[in-house]
């Protein structure tokens, strides 16, 4: 089902073109673990400096999983999310940022350089499935 934002009862004021979810959680960035390293400090000084929090917002997330991949990164825009994976070394996190700044700079939804296409990840989800259907009194609406 699309969503129809009609049916919306609340809106941000704060609309951004997407936002990167990086995962920090139980197994990524974990070099203890053997898995490669999150440049955490520096993607959100990059981000912050580059002023890209208002358009391409940034989030150091807890576990995203899928956990079998190292690394994850979901990216959540207005016609879906896409996820990658392996992102392993300075220069792919640079590329992450690099696109962040040409989407804000082109107010919208870019694509991916080929140095991150390569890390795309299929979606860690069995099935798309409508909205969670909302109780409204005696009648139940799709939301």
């Amino acid at each position: 089902m699309q969503n129809n934002h009609s049916s919306f009862h609340r809106k941000s004021a704060r609309m951004v073109i997407a936002q990167v979810l990086v995962c920090f959680g139980c197994c990524c960035g974990k070099v203890e673990r053997g898995r490669p390293e999150v440049p955490v400090a520096w993607l959100k000084q990059e981000w912050r400096r580059r002023g890209l929090l208002k358009r391409i917002h940034l989030s150091i997330s807890g576990c995203l999983g899928p956990c079998d991949v190292p690394n994850v990164v979901a990216i959540i825009h207005k016609h879906g999310t896409f996820w990658l994976s392996g992102i392993s070394m300075q220069t792919e996190y640079e590329a992450l940022l690099n696109w962040a700044v040409a989407c804000k700079e082109a107010g919208c939804i870019q694509q991916l350089p080929e140095d991150l296409a390569s890390h795309l990840l299929e979606s860690p989800f069995l099935e798309s499935s409508p909205l969670p259907q909302v109780k409204q009194g005696n009648t139940t609406t799709q939301h």
